[in-house]
């Protein structure tokens, strides 16, 4: 038997290194916990908002269905902008013209949501008296929020750019 040194030897199939996923660090799951508990505090506030205001337009004014939605929707977007700037994204980058404006952009989105989502339930399923247009609306804040929650600790109350 001759050995060459300059032959190499015959390539042996190797199996692809898998390697686990990062299991998330327990302060990053515990950060994330706080992050949509605040969210959810300020949320809820908002929907109260919502719904006190949607009442007292539609069936305390006896304003359009539609008005009183989108009207509702504009002023707890109000005081959730100051929930979630001083309260839920407190620690975030500071206040600036572009996160105030992304902010009312995204909600002005979430509103559009929540009113077509709001008009199939009240026109389109029937729900029109006072328990179904509460329900109606209800529903709707809570599948908007969904929205809401994504694009606002994405874009909008961005942590600061030091490495956070």
């Amino acid at each position: 038997m001759t050995v060459h040194l300059s032959e190499r030897p015959a390539p042996v199939a190797t199996l692809p290194v898998v390697r686990p996923r990062p299991v998330p660090s327990v302060p990053r799951v515990r950060r994330l916990a706080l992050e949509v508990a605040r969210f959810s505090v300020v949320g809820g506030s908002g929907v109260v908002v919502n719904i006190l205001f949607f009442n007292l337009a539609l069936h305390g004014l006896t304003w359009a269905p539609m008005a009183a939605t989108v009207a509702a929707s504009c002023v707890a977007m109000g005081t959730n902008y100051l929930g979630f700037r001083y309260f839920a994204y407190r620690d975030r980058a500071s206040r600036t013209r572009r996160q105030i404006a992304l902010f009312f952009a995204f909600s002005g989105l979430g509103v559009a949501m929540e009113s077509v989502l709001f008009y199939v339930g009240y026109h389109g399923l029937g729900m029109s008296g006072p328990l179904g247009s509460n329900i109606a609306k209800a529903l709707s804040i809570v599948l908007a929020s969904a929205f809401r929650f994504v694009v606002y600790r994405t874009w909008v109350f961005q942590h600061a750019r030091n490495g956070r």
